[in-house]
């Protein structure tokens, strides 16, 4: 117990454990992120001059600042991967299509909770190893090979379970050494660095160079269909993604194929497999980073977009991109994790780079 109680207390002045939990435990699968956007509607109303939900699910946060004729959007997705009930079987069994990509590997064992009338924890199943012939060894696993088990007779579940309804990975928050370890990381880790700016930003009472918009948007996982209905209704100059990155930083890893490391900083976007990142926003976000002695490192990800590139190309001309990553080790499992110090590296570069833009030079 004091080994825990010392780990939370020296982590209290890196990141706010409490509000990172809850930002990551709450459901939000892609077109169902009602319960996470209510959360963030509670928190951010005092942290900007304007707040309003756009027709798809976006949330959409104002902060005036000193050039009101141009304006910068950083835009970070609630949504989480998850499932979707497909069918009911007559023995009470679910069958089930994802939202968002997944492992089928990673689905042996896991819990999840059905949203249905209530939520209902059940746990993913599939056929025994004991009782599979060779052919079901050698198979790679597909989603279609699983099914979930609420531990209910059939007509309970019917009673309480629809088709439709949206199912999420159950992986509460626990702290790991220096890190933090639970389900959808991706992208909650960004909701949390967003939310903090804005808080940080209201209490330090920092006037920025150009209106800006903090976006938590929908449905990137299934498309990046959130950043682009916001931003052809923003038209930002200049757009941040922020998301998370892979961290394969462990055994089997090289320097061609680790994108980044844990602990070793923020990182800063070059490319992504939907968006090359403007020279001039990389030039830009490098230069404050190294003066304010912020760690950083490099990240190209040849693999994975994110809502930057809808902020890049949604807009007459194109905004001015780049984006703010998050390492990431055991992306889309329910065993994220993070390095809590890339976390504050992350809110302490996004805030400078929010609040400065009158500072770059922008020529093309």
């Amino acid at each position: 117990m004091s080994a825990a109680k010392k780990s939370k207390k020296s982590s209290a002045k890196l990141i706010d454990l409490d509000l990172l939990a809850a930002v990551t435990e709450i459901p939000g699968p892609p077109g169902y992120e009602k319960p996470v956007r209510d959360f963030i509607l509670s928190k951010v109303a005092g942290w900007c001059d304007s707040l309003r939900i756009d027709n798809i699910g976006n949330v959409i946060c104002h902060v005036k600042g000193k050039n009101s004729d141009e304006c910068s959007m950083a835009a970070a997705h609630m949504d989480e991967i998850g499932f979707m009930v497909k069918s009911i079987d007559d023995r009470g069994f679910l069958r089930f299509h994802t939202l968002g990509g997944f492992d089928p590997k990673a689905l042996t064992a896991q819990r999840v909770i059905v949203h249905g009338k209530e939520d209902l924890l059940g746990t993913m199943g599939a056929k025994p190893i004991h009782i599979m012939d060779a052919g079901d060894r050698a198979k790679t696993p597909e989603t279609t090979d699983f099914f979930i088990d609420l531990g209910l007779p059939v007509g309970e579940v019917k009673k309480l379970v629809e088709v439709g309804d949206p199912i999420t990975r159950w992986s509460p928050l626990v702290e790991i050494g220096e890190c933090v370890n639970c389900k959808s990381l991706d992208n909650r880790a960004s909701v949390y660095v967003l939310l903090e700016t804005l808080r940080e930003l209201k209490e330090e009472k920092k006037k920025l160079s150009h209106d800006f918009y903090a976006v938590f948007t929908v449905q990137e996982e299934v498309g990046l269909r959130g950043v682009m209905a916001s931003t052809l209704d923003i038209q930002p100059k200049f757009g941040i993604g922020l998301d998370t990155t892979i961290a394969f930083d462990g055994p089997g890893s090289t320097a061609e194929n680790r994108v980044t490391g844990l602990g070793e900083g923020v990182g800063i976007k070059l490319m992504d497999s939907s968006v090359i990142c403007d020279p001039r926003m990389i030039r830009y976000m490098k230069e404050l980073a190294t003066k304010n002695k912020i760690t950083w490192q490099p990240e190209i990800l040849t693999a994975g977009g994110t809502d930057t590139a809808g902020m890049q190309r949604n807009t007459p001309g194109g905004a001015i991109v780049g984006a703010l990553s998050v390492p990431t080790r055991n992306i889309h499992l329910a065993t994220e994790m993070c390095d809590k110090k890339d976390l504050r590296a992350t809110i302490d570069l996004l805030k400078l780079v929010v609040a400065n833009f009158d500072k770059g030079n922008w020529e093309a």
